[in-house]
């Protein structure tokens, strides 16, 4: 039961981690390897922890909190991350399945949880049922986490080494060493340091800052599988090269040329990849595609129709252009309804406006012929009158 105990939080995100791969999963014999690879990494790190504390022991004898600080943050982060990493290292740098973001985070977890498999064992089997309970939702989970932020950076150096990147190649790849080292010193420092002052307040104020780091640890953690996952690209882009296809399974399985029914891109049994029918280029981010998907984003393959440039990054996409009339279709005035359909509407023509010389005020139009014109009534003359004479009476 304690042996069931403690592997059943090891193969739960290991599931996990796994069917978070969305776009192509990996190999099982390379899972596998690599599960077994990070088991066998617990004898260095044993080695390295034992030599390390005995350097310490000499130069602090006595116990303290600065002593288990830095036990934790200087022998024993170090000692445990930088084994997996080297396994890691040695089996996936150079690996030909090594093709997207997210594989590094799979990889990096599986070495993570083969070592933290093999040391669980060990410590339920001398602590008992209540020690696997609590370290089933504290130090499995906190080994993964670490694998998380390994796998993160890891990926993005193999992509700046293969885009020649020097400077983005190191900064990651020096990150996904260090940042695992920092966070794995720091989940054993506080609680390391907390019991070794034998004070109840210290150690009281370790547990509760100690609780509160393992939460935050876990949900950054959580949010970072998911946006990996969400958003995996493939890494190894090489100009016209094809990407590999998103959701190998819609596509159905395909016979290699060495007689192996495959479901995924390449064959596991010769490595050759899945033939390709046709390419197309896509208009989200450029790569150039051979199946239902872009390999690198995951964009659907457009469907017959107006065009699309593929666009920079920041680039706002570009409308597709409306089709014109050409020139030889005419305009149609539509026909009124109360017109027959023997009648032909004709649009009455637009008066000609004569030329008009600068500085001319434009003439006014004449009317037409059928237009009755305004003609204002002359006034009748009056003769002038005589002194003291009165107007005629038809004159008033």
């Amino acid at each position: 039961m304690l042996f069931a105990l403690a592997l059943i939080p090891v193969v739960g995100l290991l599931l996990f981690i796994y069917f978070k791969d969305k776009k192509e999963k990996e190999p099982a014999g390379l899972l596998i390897g690599l599960f077994f690879a990070g088991l066998g990494s617990v004898i260095p790190a044993i080695i390295l922890e034992a030599i390390g504390e005995l350097i310490l022991e000499t130069v602090i004898p006595y116990e303290s909190a600065l002593k288990g600080v830095l036990l934790a943050m200087i022998i024993v982060g170090p000692a445990e991350e930088l084994g997996k990493y080297t396994v890691l290292r040695l089996i996936t740098w150079k690996n030909k399945h090594f093709d997207y973001s997210y594989d590094a985070i799979v990889y990096a977890v599986f070495v993570s949880l083969g070592f933290a498999a093999i040391e669980n064992i060990g410590y339920v089997f001398s602590g008992g049922l209540s020690t696997a309970l609590m370290r089933m939702f504290t130090a499995i989970p906190g080994h993964t986490s670490f694998a998380v932020f390994m796998g993160y950076f890891y990926s993005k150096a193999k992509y700046a080494s293969i885009t020649n990147n020097v400077s983005d190649y190191k900064k990651y790849n020096a990150l996904s060493m260090i940042l695992p080292i920092i966070i794995h010193g720091l989940y054993d420092a506080i609680v390391m340091g907390g019991l070794a002052s034998e004070a109840d307040l210290v150690i009281g104020l370790a547990v509760l800052l100690w609780i509160v780091y393992v939460i935050a640890l876990f949900v950054v953690s959580f949010i970072m599988v998911i946006k990996a996952s969400k958003n995996d690209y493939c890494i190894v882009t090489l100009p016209g090269a094809s990407q590999t296809v998103y959701r190998p399974v819609y596509l159905g399985n395909w016979t290699c040329s060495c007689g192996t029914v495959n479901q995924l891109n390449f064959c596991a049994r010769c490595g050759n990849q899945r033939p390709l029918v046709e390419s197309w280029t896509c208009p989200v981010c450029g790569a150039v595609s051979a199946f239902n998907f872009c390999g690198r984003c995951g964009c659907p393959k457009p469907q017959a129709g107006p065009q699309m440039m593929p666009r920079q990054p920041g680039q706002m996409p570009q409308q597709p252009v409306p089709q014109h009339r050409s020139s030889q279709q005419a305009y149609q005035q539509p026909v009124p309804q109360h017109m027959s359909s023997r009648q032909t509407y004709q649009q009455p023509a637009p008066q000609q406006m004569p030329p008009q010389q600068p500085g001319q005020m434009p003439q006014p139009a004449q009317p037409q012929a059928h237009q009755q014109m305004y003609v204002k009534p002359e006034l009748q003359q009056i003769p002038p009158q005589q002194p003291g004479e009165m107007p005629p009476r038809g004159m008033l």
